[in-house]
């Protein structure tokens, strides 16, 4: 089994040891397996983690993702959609914010509050409606 080691081309960059050891305990164990039909062990999160980052990094399709990562697309993909369900995606966020604000790393003076990642509640003020651009309505397309 392929196994993440320091120096291997396809791991160098994207997740070292120091940045696991951080992010390990926010995701959640890996499911008990059943007892009667115990199925294929779990892969390992690490490995996950390492092919997820890879395939957002490079671009490429999941199904492309190279089985010397230790685990298929598939099973990354699933399981970036699972940890998106649990919202294990903001728990990493907001911690590695609060690890870089505390180390002094952020410039806040170029911080932006976008409406799409954070919803204005009140519905801001209310505007006039559009005018319209043309003489008639547009014929449907359907």
């Amino acid at each position: 089994m392929w196994e993440l080691r320091e120096g291997d081309p396809m791991a160098r960059a994207l997740l070292t040891d120091e940045l696991w050891e951080f992010i390990k305990p926010l995701l959640p164990a890996p499911k008990d397996r059943r007892f009667r039909f115990p199925g294929r062990k779990p892969i390992d999160n690490r490995l996950c983690l390492n092919g997820i980052l890879f395939v957002l990094k490079t671009g490429i399709p999941w199904e492309d993702l190279p089985l010397e990562m230790g685990c298929s697309g598939m099973t990354c993909w699933n399981r970036l959609h699972e940890w998106q369900q649990a919202g294990i995606w903001d728990k990493i966020h907001q911690a590695l914010l609060d690890r870089l604000n505390a180390a002094d790393q952020l410039d806040w003076e170029r911080a932006i509050v976008d409406s799409s990642y954070d919803r204005a509640v009140a519905g801001g003020a209310t505007l006039a409606p559009a005018p319209s651009t043309g003489a008639n309505w547009a014929a449907s397309t359907i």
